[in-house]
This record gives C-alpha cells, structure tokens and sequence, in this order.
C-alpha cells in the first residue's frame, strides 16, 4: 500500500471518463477545453490529481507513433507534472494499449490494476473500475482478446490511419467497450462495484473505493466505516472527488458561462 502525505490546505482529486476525441475531435474540443481549465484550477492546491481512467476514448501507442490530438490536454499534464505535481494514471477500458509514452514523456506512472493508498491516515481502493465484480462478463471477454499479446501485435502491423479510424469507429458503436448499455443507476443490491467493494471488505478494510467506468456519480455507504464513490464523467455530469485531508467530497465543476 503506498502512502501520501499531503500538508494542511492542500487536496487530492480524483477524476475519470472524459472520452475525449468522441463522438470526434471537433465534438470533444470544448469538453477537453473545460478539462483543461478544470485543471488550472485545481493546481493551486493540488497535492496529488488521479485520473482512473478513459482520459481518451481510444489510445493505441505504436512504437513511434501515439493518435492525434489532444494537445492541450497532454501539455497542461506535462506542465503540471513537471512542477512536482505527482500525478496517477489507472487504464480504462477504452485506453487500455499504453505502453511507455505516459511514464518516458509526462513523467506520469500509468496503472493496469486497482491500487491501494493511504492518504493522511485514510485508506482507498483505486481504480477504473471495468471487469470487477460479477457483472461485465462480455466486456470481461472481450478484454481478454484486447490485452493478448498476440492480437496486440497483429493490430500494430495495421497502418494507424487504419487502425486508429477502425478502432474509434467500434469505440463509439460498442457498448460492451463505451460502458453506455448500463449507465443509470440499478440499485444497490444491483450495483456490481458495489457488489466488489463489499467482498473486498470481507479481507481487508478500506475507507473509500474510488471508481471511475460507469458514467455515473454515485455516494454508497458500505458499512463499517467504508464507502463507495463513482466519479460520473465529464460528458454529461462533470463531476470530480476531492479529499481534504480528512472528507471526501463528490463536486460538480461550475462550467463556464
């Protein structure tokens, strides 16, 4: 388990589920734009920002190649990176191929697995948040053939103007990889990340679970203490968490008139 310490009137914040470059580029600039002056924002007292994932609708790095785009997204990262702001990037499932250019160019560590921190004292389960618990099974199937290296390498002898049109044109038409076929609340006892939160607990205690993947933002107690956190995203909701040093906090980011 890593540990943060954060100094008094300094926060840690939790983001997730931006899609950008969906439904296209155009379409996706004034969300990355908000984004991007969400996090000018936040640098003022940020003493760590994690981001759980789906920053992009779809990321695929060839070994001298990464998509198009998003510039003003990956410099406000690098400029927030390079001023000692530690940040953390968990995969989603729609960004799932990255392989060295977030760590070598941004100085930014990128996680494939749900980690544990204690910030302060206070312990979290962080993650995406896609393939846990009993729900996903399609989507679970489907990963399996994204992350086998053999399909990897068979889809990097497609040139990118081919790969990368012929990857974001099923990101966007796939529910089973958008997440969209579920994204409205099921009810608790329905609810499979709460479902897993509630089975690790059984193990181990934790605080706060934070997710990102299912587009909604969502507060559940769990019970002992612990308790349950969705980010939404930042397509319809533009919701984000911040914790305090000692609360975490679910907002909504006042979008510019």
């Amino acid at each position: 388990m890593k540990n943060i310490t954060i100094s008094k009137g300094k926060k840690v914040y939790f983001s997730s589920d931006n899609h950008l470059g969906a439904p296209t580029m155009e379409a996706s600039r004034l969300r990355e734009n908000n984004f991007v002056a969400w996090l000018d924002e936040i640098r003022k007292d940020a003493a760590a920002i994690f981001l759980l994932g789906d920053l992009f609708d779809f990321w695929m790095e060839y070994k001298t190649v990464i998509p198009k785009g998003f510039t003003r997204t990956l410099g406000k990262l690098a400029e927030i990176s390079d001023a000692g702001i530690p940040i953390y990037f968990f995969v989603g499932n729609h960004d799932l191929w990255m392989n060295g250019y977030f760590e070598e160019e941004l100085k930014i560590p990128v996680y494939h697995t749900p980690q544990q921190y204690t910030i302060n004292g206070v312990t979290f389960f962080v993650g995406h948040g896609d393939g846990l618990g009993p729900h996903d099974k399609g989507y679970k199937r489907m990963k399996k053939l994204f992350t086998n290296p053999v399909a990897k390498w068979f889809f990097r002898w497609l040139h990118p103007d081919i790969g990368v049109r012929l990857a974001q044109y099923f990101s966007v038409k796939n529910k089973l990889i958008s997440g969209d076929d579920d994204a409205e609340f099921l009810g608790e006892d329905k609810e499979w990340l709460v479902q897993y939160a509630k089975r690790k607990l059984e193990s181990k205690h934790y605080d706060h679970f934070i997710f990102g993947h299912r587009h909604l933002p969502l507060e559940i107690n769990l019970g002992k203490n612990s308790k349950y956190t969705n980010l939404g995203d930042w397509i319809t909701y533009y919701t984000y968490a911040v914790f305090d040093g000692e609360k975490l906090s679910l907002k909504k980011y006042d979008l510019p008139k």
